[in-house]
C-alpha cells in the first residue's frame, strides 16, 4: 500500500481514554488512527471507506452497523480485540476483506477461572456453604478428588492450551481435540473431532473452548451428555449455543451426580438484550455458573489492544497475520 495506512478504531469513549496511549505507541509511528466513538455519521463513514484497518471489539451491531460494514475498503483487514467472532455478520461483510479475532488472549484468567469451577464443583463447596449458614455442620460427606482424573478439551487454541497446563499441573490426564489432531502441546492426547465420541465417554471434566461456527452450534446434545461419564462434569467457556440448553437441564435432573459450570450463556445482555434462561437451572444442587467473567481480571484490555495491535503491525509490515478467519466456518 503506498503512503501511510489509515487505521479506524470503533471503541467505546472510555475505552479509548484508557488505550489511546497503545495505539499511539505500536501503531502511530507507521499510521494514521482514526477514533470513531464521538464521530457524526458522515464523517464514520467517511473514514471507513478509506481505512486499511478497522479495529473493533466483535463487530456487533452496537459498534457498527450493516450500512457500514458494507463501506469496507477492499483487501482491507477487520481486526477484533476479542476471541469471539461470533457477533460478526460475514455475510455482510465484502468478500475480500480479511478477519482477524484475538484468539487466546484472555487464556490465563480463563484457565485459572476454569480450575476454580472445577473444585468448586468437585468438592461441593456452594452447597455445603449453605448448609452452614443454616447451621448444618456436615463433616460426613467426602470430597471427590481431581489429581488422576481425565480431562477432555474440545477446542485446543490459546484457552485450551492454557486450560491443558494447568490441568496437569494438578496430576490430570489430558486429551484435546482439535482439527488437526496435532499439537506441540505436551498433552497425553491429541485427536481429531473424528473421535468426539471417544472423548466424551473418557471425560470425568470435559471443557469446552472451542469457537460458535455453523459445525459447533448445539454440538452437545442428548447423545453426546449420555455418552459421559455418570458423574463426570462439564465446563462452557465457549458460548452458550454450543451446548443444547434442553438436553443439559435434563441432563442435570435425570442424572444427580452429574454436574455443570457455565460461565457463557445462551441469553447474554450484551449480546442479546438480556440475560435469559428457558430452564431452571439455578434450582439445581449440580449447577454452578457465573457471568461471563472468566476473562475479566485487572489488566485484560490493556493486553487484549496491545496483542491486536501488534498483529495489525506485523500484517502492515508484511508479516504472518495471525487469528485469520475461514468465514465458510461461520457461513
Amino acid at each position: 500500500m503506498s503512503g501511510r495506512p489509515n487505521i479506524a478504531v470503533i471503541c467505546p469513549p472510555d475505552e479509548e481514554t484508557d488505550h489511546l496511549h497503545l495505539y499511539e505507541k505500536i501503531l502511530g509511528d507507521i499510521a494514521d488512527i482514526h477514533f470513531l466513538s464521538g464521530a457524526q455519521p458522515q464523517e464514520r463513514e467517511e473514514v471507513l471507506a478509506k481505512s486499511d484497518v478497522v479495529v473493533s471489539a466483535s463487530c456487533a451491531p452496537s459498534e457498527i452497523s450493516p450500512s457500514e460494514i458494507a463501506l469496507l475498503k477492499p483487501g482491507g483487514l477487520l481486526q477484533l480485540l476479542y476471541s469471539g467472532a461470533d457477533n460478526v455478520p460475514f455475510d455482510l461483510v465484502p468478500e475480500n476483506v480479511m478477519i482477524a479475532s484475538n484468539a487466546g488472549v484472555f487464556a490465563v484468567p480463563i484457565a485459572e477461572h476454569v480450575l476454580a469451577m472445577v473444585l468448586c464443583l468437585l468438592k461441593r463447596i456452594v452447597p455445603r456453604y449453605e448448609e452452614l449458614k443454616k447451621g448444618v455442620f456436615d463433616r460426613k460427606q467426602q470430597n471427590r478428588i481431581l489429581r488422576g482424573k481425565t480431562c477432555g478439551i474440545l477446542g485446543f487454541g490459546g484457552n485450551g492450551r492454557a486450560i491443558a497446563r494447568i490441568m496437569r499441573s494438578a496430576g490430570v490426564k489430558v486429551i484435546a481435540i482439535n482439527r488437526s489432531g496435532k499439537t506441540g502441546e505436551p498433552v497425553d492426547e491429541i485427536w481429531d473431532n473424528s473421535r468426539l465420541d471417544d472423548l466424551l465417554r473418557l471425560s470425568d471434566v470435559l471443557v469446552l473452548t472451542t469457537p460458535l461456527t455453523e459445525s459447533t452450534r448445539g454440538l452437545i446434545g442428548d447423545r453426546e451428555l449420555s455418552l459421559m461419564p455418570s458423574d463426570a462434569i462439564l465446563v462452557n467457556v465457549a458460548r452458550g449455543a454450543v451446548v443444547d440448553q434442553g438436553a443439559l437441564y435434563s441432563h442435570l435432573v435425570s442424572h444427580p451426580g452429574f454436574c455443570a459450570a457455565i460461565d457463557t450463556w445462551w441469553s447474554e445482555p450484551d449480546a442479546h438484550g438480556q440475560f435469559r434462561l428457558e430452564f431452571p437451572f439455578f434450582g439445581l444442587p449440580n449447577f454452578l455458573g457465573s457471568p461471563h467473567v472468566a476473562d475479566n481480571v485487572p489488566g485484560t484490555m490493556s493486553l487484549a489492544v496491545t496483542s491486536a495491535l501488534e498483529n495489525v503491525r506485523g500484517y502492515l509490515e508484511g508479516g504472518k497475520l495471525k487469528g485469520l478467519l475461514d468465514r465458510t466456518d461461520y457461513q
